[in-house]
């Protein structure tokens, strides 16, 4: 396929104005760097709404928290219209947090949430600190929560207990 990249600074003035060009060009697939502000975050929501798969970036360390920091983007009155867009368009969200390798580098722990059904109830009725407890129990679904990750790579000896739990979200689910 044929790949068009637009960078800001070089190609185009912002996010929005390079999302905007690139749906003239009737994309497949729309990648969105990082979704740093309310235009960007819109944008990607309606494009997903039209059918276009969009990849995007944003700074959070679970699942959760993407959704909460999409809808708190926006003002409280739009809330509600942005949980039930994001429910309908979204897919899934891959969380990364890197930790300190035993013997040294870096290795990542994932937080891997597949949407469902039940997801995107919990997501259009404000419930998505549910989403968490999904996670553990949709391991069929593709699901992965972070404390399993983290576990993990301690039962494989590839991270120490201490560090396993300052980067957990919950501490106490982390064995050692």
């Amino acid at each position: 396929g044929l790949v068009n990249q637009r960078e800001v600074g070089v190609h185009t003035h912002s996010f929005s104005t390079a999302l905007r060009s690139a749906l003239r060009e009737d994309p497949d697939v729309v990648l969105v760097g990082e979704m740093r502000d309310l235009e960007t975050i819109a944008l990607a929501l309606e494009v997903a709404q039209t059918g276009h798969l969009v990849f995007a970036t944003l700074h959070t360390t679970s699942a959760v928290g993407t959704i909460e920091r999409i809808v708190g983007m926006f003002d409280s009155e739009k809330q509600a219209q942005i949980r039930d867009s994001l429910a309908d368009v979204l897919l899934g969200v891959v969380s990364q947090t890197l930790l300190r390798r035993i013997g040294g580098g870096r290795i990542g722990a994932y937080e891997v949430m597949m949407s469902s059904p039940a997801i995107a109830n919990l997501i259009r009725e404000m419930k998505t600190v549910q989403i968490t407890s999904y996670l553990s129990a949709g391991r069929s679904q593709g699901n992965q929560s972070l404390e399993d990750d983290l576990n993990s790579l301690v039962m494989k000896k590839l991270v120490a207990p201490e560090e396993a739990k300052r980067k957990s979200l919950s501490p106490g689910q982390i064995l050692g």
